[in-house]
């Protein structure tokens, strides 16, 4: 038998707390003390979930621990609020049911995630579905107190999925350690415009740790920053539909060494917004996206395929260094309006410094960049370095716990 001293402290709790939003149900736990009521699933979306232990909808008020190597299910919105942990340990599987978006993860500003996968033994979220896809169901949200500019001061704005507050003023703010986690079959879509992501960063501070993450097979975007100054490390996109990685609301974070492939279905490699083009730029003084992505691969399908690998817009900023790039009919494409005192500076951000690509090499890229900023500035302004780029060493850091390669 198992211990089980962490659900029942959960379950105690629980019959004094109801959940503290209406569209949420009561927390059930099944029993997991059973050995054989449990499987291991590192190859996500195939498990049975009839050996899974199962975690009803709810949101969460107290620490929640999943055990090492064992599988769990969820069938709806789970949120931890503030002041509650959900740990994962190495080798969880989490399958989601198949239901879209009402189905994901939430961690509330003031909580944490502690989610500490290995090489050999990541943490995967996943459908359940016995032939998963795209879109099966939400995915990973995590909400910090870091800055945002679609909000003035200290204001917070919402979540496209959940209506969660997120944003603030704490750069520093720390959500937990995501660290060798993959999202599978995300994206479910409340509708046209409020979709879910594989890992959606609102606001997520410099404080959060966040190492080795993939996203894959996704119905939306594999990863977003919606502002913030989370640093990611070493992640993975892999045949997402959307965007592989996309940024907006003045995110100041960084990625450093990303892998993008491209599937059949997809749209940007990087889509890249100074702000929330839907809400505007108001923080006070204004401020625009401008993160630091270094060390990264985007594999597209070809030329031929009228696609960009990086479009960038809306003002955004951005330091650009070891950048390989295959396979788009577009490298970089640049759109603003002309004019610092623009509402989409982005031709400005070049001629200032502030949007800058170093290192970088093309093959089988017809266009190389294209300046649709309305603003006027040599090649050399933005774009140096051509034909220096490595790009990630992926086969090596991500050799043992990603999928689809």
């Amino acid at each position: 038998m198992k211990n089980n001293l962490l659900l029942g402290l959960a379950i105690t709790t629980l019959l004094f707390n109801s959940c503290s939003t209406d569209d949420t149900a009561d927390i059930n736990i099944t029993d997991n003390s059973v050995v054989n009521n449990t499987t291991t699933n590192n190859g996500g979306g195939t498990g049975t979930s009839d050996e899974c232990i199962s975690i009803n909808a709810a949101e969460y008020s107290s620490d929640l621990t999943l055990e090492a190597n064992t599988c769990y299910t969820i069938s709806g919105p789970v949120i931890m609020s503030e002041g509650a942990n959900l740990i994962i340990n190495e080798g969880v599987t989490i399958q989601a049911v198949a239901s879209g978006a009402d189905v994901y993860i939430a961690i509330s500003q003031g909580a944490q995630i502690i989610a500490n996968g290995t090489a050999a033994n990541p943490i995967v979220m996943t459908s359940g579905a016995a032939v998963p896809s795209a879109g099966d169901w939400g995915g990973l949200i995590i909400l910090g107190k870091a800055p945002i500019n679609s909000v003035t001061g200290a204001a917070t704005s919402t979540s496209e999925i959940g209506s969660l507050p997120y944003g603030g003023t704490d750069s520093a703010d720390s959500s937990g350690i995501i660290r060798y986690v993959r999202v599978e079959y995300s994206g479910g879509a409340a509708d046209g415009s409020s979709e879910n992501n594989g890992f959606s960063f609102y606001g997520v501070g410099a404080g959060t740790t966040v190492d080795y993450i993939q996203a894959f097979e996704g119905a939306d975007d594999g990863i977003e920053f919606f502002g913030g100054t989370v640093e990611v490390d070493h992640a993975v996109v892999i045949n997402c539909q959307d965007d592989s990685i996309d940024w907006t609301e003045g995110f100041t974070g960084k990625v450093t060494d990303a892998y993008v492939k491209h599937g059949a279905d997809h749209d940007k490699g990087f889509e890249c917004d100074g702000y929330n083009t839907d809400i505007g730029n108001l923080s006070d003084p204004k401020f625009w996206s401008k993160p630091t992505v270094t060390n990264a691969t985007i594999i597209g399908l070809g030329s031929s395929t009228g696609n960009e690998a990086i479009r960038l817009r809306a003002g955004t900023q951005g330091i650009f260094n070891n950048i390989l790039i295959q396979g788009f009919e577009e490298g970089f494409d640049l759109d603003g309006d002309a004019g610092a005192a623009s509402d989409n500076p982005t031709g400005t951000g070049v001629i200032n410094g502030d949007l800058d690509a170093a290192n970088v090499t093309f093959t089988d890229v017809t266009t190389q960049f294209k300046n649709d900023t309305g603003d006027t500035f040599a090649d050399a302004d933005f774009l140096t370095g051509i034909g220096a780029a490595t790009g990630t060493d992926y086969a090596t850091w991500g050799a043992s716990w990603t999928t689809g390669n």
